[in-house]
């Protein structure tokens, strides 16, 4: 894919959004994975250089937001198709849940992960810049899914990941033969729903734009959260998405 088609410029004079050309950008893209995930929300990361690194990185691609000013990465996707799962044994996310109920449409499908942004830069603009870079990839490389993992904190027990499945799945659940079992699942007779769970930014975005969530969240002991498996059908993406994200001419 033409690195010089897909780059981006953003909502706000001075972002931009492009994959990685370079191993520097990666580098610093796992640098601020490292600064949200371990610094910030005290996620379990070894690592002996201030980086989020893992096998998968070698081989996927890595969608990252730019300040233009200073070249600094302040946001970034890590993207996974079908060939860079063959190539590392499996897709994330199968650590998680069970994909078998996937299978016939993951030819077609991109794996998001490792999503964040710099704190500095937190704003519905940066987001927005990240989603269409993700929508013009996957138009790029014919691909019409997208899964995700969208995390919830678990600091509380578990009160809201419970509470916030039962107050969504009426409305957000994906059709029965998309729906995945996850291999670590809920405690549920430990936990007391949240009658008023929050809903995560990303998460409640994902949803908006059209996404599903596929079945009961996984426990991530690791990054003590729960996970749920969100999945998006790009042609269901809403109007306004669509028009925000359309190509220019």
């Amino acid at each position: 894919m033409s690195q010089s088609r897909f780059n981006q410029t953003g909502p706000k004079i001075g972002l931009s959004v492009r994959l990685a050309e370079t191993q520097v950008e990666i580098e610093a893209a796992q640098r601020l994975r490292y600064q949200v995930f371990a610094q910030e929300l005290g996620a379990e990361i070894e690592s002996d250089d201030g980086r989020d690194v893992d096998p998968y990185d070698e081989h996927c691609h890595h969608l990252l937001a730019f300040d233009d000013a200073t070249g600094e990465v302040i946001g970034c996707y890590r993207l996974i198709t079908e060939e860079t799962a063959k190539k590392v044994g499996g897709w994330y996310s199968e650590h998680e849940f069970d994909l078998s109920p996937l299978k016939d449409i993951l030819p077609q499908t991109v794996e998001l992960g490792r999503a964040c942004t710099h704190p500095d830069y937190r704003n519905g603009g940066l987001v927005m810049l990240l989603w269409s870079g993700l929508v013009k990839f996957m138009k790029d490389e014919n691909l019409r899914f997208m899964i995700g993992c969208g995390s919830i904190d678990m600091h509380d027990g578990g009160s809201d990941a419970a509470g916030l499945y039962h107050a969504l799945k009426s409305k957000y659940l994906a059709p029965e033969k998309w729906c995945v079992k996850p291999l670590n699942p809920l405690k549920w007779d430990e936990i007391t729903p949240s009658d008023k769970p929050d809903v995560p930014p990303l998460i409640k975005g994902y949803l908006n734009a059209g996404a599903w969530f596929c079945g009961e969240p996984c426990v991530d002991e690791a990054f003590n959260c729960a996970d749920v498996l969100i999945m998006m059908d790009i042609t269901r993406l809403a109007d306004r998405y669509l028009q925000r994200f359309a190509p220019k001419p």
